[in-house]
């Protein structure tokens, strides 16, 4: 199981709470996402081959479009590991727009340091300029507050929740100063049953993140973007006939209008 340091998510939450209930509502541009174009540009750059086989599965396309991204925005990729969204925010946010991608000292670790040499190896030679690399816990992540459009994590907060529920709602809450008034957090996570032992397959239920993103103070929209019947969600979801195309769920989470 992935292990990440959570000191302070807990502790901090109730401090965020206030913070983030004093913000104002700022109307981001209203020009939509060309998806089609965003698929053209995703497979014609050139990118691992083996990103481009994930797209099928993970249609960030349509993901960036219901989290209503836009080019130039500025976006963090939470817990961005080896990157994989890291690159599919650079070229939908385009030259004028800028990329986080964060992580905490464990996620580095793991695999051997897997992710850290896959993120340094994407990175190499300004291959992202507009790509800014933060190698810090969040708690302590460095970006001025309310400068960013867009906050995502994908296939992470299971872990977090897994092992504490109360510090994922920490986790939203950090996640959630970063945001501009008006900004958006958006989770793609693997779906998980009731009663299964979800923290082994990598995987939790869909109405857990909900509570944790109400508990947070956000309002919270669903999609069934990613949704595959196929998946009993039984397996664990590195199992080779269920990886990459596991049920997921969707989820924008955005703080309420005064």
């Amino acid at each position: 199981m992935l292990h990440i340091n959570l000191r302070a998510f807990s502790c901090k939450a109730r401090l965020v709470g206030i913070c983030l209930g004093a913000m104002l509502t700022l109307t981001l541009p209203v020009q939509a996402l060309d998806t089609d174009a965003l698929n053209k540009a995703l497979a014609g750059a050139p990118r691992d081959e083996a990103d481009k086989a994930r797209d099928a599965g993970r249609n960030p396309a349509g993901v960036l479009d219901f989290l209503g991204l836009e080019k130039g925005m500025t976006v963090v990729d939470v817990i961005a590991a080896g990157g994989y969204y890291t690159e599919v925010l650079s070229i939908a946010v385009g030259e004028s727009g800028k990329v986080f991608a964060q992580n905490p000292a464990g996620v580095l670790r793991f695999r051997d340091g897997a992710n850290d040499k896959a993120l340094t190896a994407r990175l190499a030679d300004n291959r992202l300029p507009n790509v800014v690399r933060v190698d810090r816990e969040l708690d302590d992540v460095g970006i001025p507050s309310r400068s960013v459009h867009l906050v995502i994590t994908a296939l992470n907060f299971h872990d977090v929740y897994n092992n504490s529920p109360e510090a994922a709602v920490g986790m939203l809450q950090l996640m959630g100063l970063m945001l501009k008034p008006g900004g958006v957090i958006g989770i793609v996570d693997h779906h998980g049953n009731p009663g299964a032992d979800n923290a082994a397959l990598h995987r939790m239920q869909v109405d857990q993140a909900i509570e944790a993103a109400e508990t947070a103070g956000f309002d919270v929209e669903q999609s069934d973007l990613l949704t595959n019947p196929d998946d009993d969600r039984s397996q664990m979801v590195f199992a080779p006939d269920i990886r990459g195309k596991t049920d997921r769920f969707l989820l924008k989470l955005t703080l309420p209008e005064d």
